[in-house]
């Protein structure tokens, strides 16, 4: 199946992001969240990411301002802001990317499963849950896959592309497929604990959180050295509070309930999310942030 039309639902740390990743690919896409304040905040981030994309071109002399200004306008015009279902009767493919709880998605993939075409795939954007699980709340199990993007997804080309038990090969073809219209990388795995990515990155990261929390050494500086050793491009502490303590947490705990004590939960991180401090999207997490 060819997808000409898409849509993501939740436009929060990701949903912007991934709406204008499918618009920069050249198609018409929907972002939809309950709240208008969120929709925007989606769209402006649409924007913001689009605008710096095409700045480095002009600055690499690779397009004039003149192109710039004109690709700006027709990438964020391929995207459309709802607070309702409208524009999802002739959808191919939609992503869901709402907060990591098992009872919102299922929600959400009921209402999908009404509003949308018999032939529309419905994926999740998830890190850890069932995709299985989502697709009992539809009567297309079959058409239901994982598809889960990396922070940030404007930039980062992987896609786990998640198999539940009953995901068709036709709809795993094409979810493979569609990552690559929109230029990205998929790989394929099976609905296990964490899928890949998460798997391999909570088993070393496990280990630094439970070094810093046994020796209290602060974030600042265990980041530093995990950067200045070209590790990793940043430290996992001020990764967490961009990607959401919550979100982090909720992996980590479900991989230990999953794996075993072999994957250490941070009290620290706990204390935090306990607090509402979430990271960057509250302002405060291991880091103070601006706003």
């Amino acid at each position: 199946m060819y997808v000409f039309k898409a849509a993501v639902v939740g436009a929060g740390t990701m949903g912007g992001e991934i709406a204008q990743v499918i618009a920069a690919a050249g198609l018409d896409v929907v972002l939809k969240d309950v709240d208008k304040k969120f929709v925007d905040q989606g769209l402006e981030k649409a924007q913001q990411v689009t605008q710096g994309q095409l700045a480095g071109l002009v600055k690499k002399e690779k397009i004039t301002q003149e192109q710039a200004d004109r690709q700006q306008k027709e990438i964020v015009g391929r995207i459309g802001g709802t607070t309702g279902y409208e524009g999802f009767g002739d959808v191919d493919f939609v992503i869901e990317a709402v907060p990591e709880k098992m009872q919102i998605k299922q929600s959400v993939f009921e209402e999908l499963d009404a509003v949308t075409p018999g032939h529309a795939i419905l994926a999740s954007n998830t890190s850890a849950l069932s995709v299985s699980e989502m697709g009992e709340a539809t009567s297309r199990p079959d058409k239901v896959c994982g598809f889960h993007f990396f922070y940030p997804a404007s930039v980062m080309r992987l896609i786990e592309v998640i198999e539940g038990i009953e995901t068709s090969e036709d709809t795993m073809q094409s979810a493979l497929n569609f990552a690559q219209q929109i230029r990205k990388q998929p790989i394929r795995c099976a609905e296990a604990p964490g899928f890949v990515v998460n798997r391999i990155l909570n088993s070393a990261v496990s280990e630094i959180w439970k070094v810093r929390d046994e020796e209290d050494i602060p974030v600042e500086e265990v980041d530093k050295l995990v950067t200045d050793s070209k590790a990793a491009p940043m430290g996992p502490f001020f990764l967490g509070d961009l990607l959401g303590l919550d979100t982090v947490l909720h992996v980590a705990v479900h991989l230990r309930e999953s794996l075993g004590d072999r994957f250490y939960v941070s009290p620290k991180m706990k204390e935090l999310v306990e607090a509402g401090n979430l990271g960057q999207k509250t302002g405060k997490g291991f880091y103070e942030h601006g706003n």
